[in-house]
């Protein structure tokens, strides 16, 4: 009879400690939860998993928004022009001075696909900072998608334009021969980790912002009065979080201008 009362006592303790430890993890506030994704709408096609996530979603309302912006801005254009106009007309130039800067008057006619870069870009990453949103370009496999199909298109460009004589790109034109063993190959493995690297510095800023976001959010949450020193510095980091959306979108499609300059111009 003791014994049974020990094992009694012994899992009543088990059960309010597990009780008390539930009760603990509702207050714990995952700031990786906000990049998780989920089905809307699941589609499986040949084994394929196809599925409409809020990932897509996401895409969808940002894609949505920067042709609404443009729309509203310019179906009524006129020589005084009014607010969405202005903010319309200042996206257009943004790029069309940043095309025009890098790649030259040869750049006008990739001009469209660089500005649906640059607006999806931007609008995806303001969207995000939305409470309850989704960043989509918090994830490495959308933003190394984008820079892979960057990266294979200019290079697709270079050779039609050039040829053979594209392979220059490697090797500059001046440059002593028995530089070759040294230059080739650092200008190939610097030239093949142009996704890399334009795809990981979007997904990391994006990341690194939001999870600190988050995490003071949820410092300020679970201090409750002692929590207005995290509320406060919310304040200046949310705008600067603002700030990094807008420039990661500008230096995402500079750097695409960029490597269209090397694909037209070679070097």
């Amino acid at each position: 009879m003791a014994s049974t009362g020990h094992a009694e006592q012994a899992h009543n303790a088990a059960a309010h400690a597990a009780d008390a430890a539930a009760n603990h993890g509702d207050k714990v506030i995952d700031p990786l939860h906000q990049f998780e994704i989920w089905s809307i709408l699941d589609i499986q096609v040949a084994g394929l998993n196809l599925s409409f996530t809020n990932s897509s979603l996401w895409m969808v309302i940002a894609a949505a928004v920067a042709f609404g912006v443009m729309w509203v801005g310019l179906r009524n254009a006129s020589l005084v022009p009014g607010r969405m106009q202005n903010v319309a007309e200042m996206l257009y130039g943004i790029v069309a001075n940043m095309v025009r800067d890098n790649v030259g008057d040869e750049g006008k006619k990739y001009f469209p696909i660089v500005f649906t870069l640059f607006m999806f870009l931007l609008f995806g990453n303001v969207l995000g900072m939305i409470p309850g949103s989704f960043t989509f370009t918090s994830h490495l496999a959308v933003t190394f998608f984008m820079a892979a199909v960057i990266f294979i298109a200019v290079t697709v460009i270079g050779i039609v334009r050039h040829g053979t004589h594209f392979l220059r790109l490697f090797f500059p034109e001046g440059a002593p021969m028995w530089t070759a063993a040294i230059l080739v190959p650092i200008e190939l493995v610097s030239y093949l980790s142009r996704p890399v690297s334009l795809s990981v510095r979007l997904f990391a800023n994006m990341v690194v912002g939001h999870t600190l976001l988050k995490v003071l959010g949820g410092f300020a949450v679970l201090m409750g009065a002692a929590g207005v020193l995290p509320l406060a510095l919310l304040v200046p980091i949310t705008a600067l979080e603002f700030l990094v959306a807008a420039l990661q979108a500008y230096v995402f499609t500079i750097l695409t201008c960029i490597y269209l300059h090397d694909a037209i111009h070679l070097h």
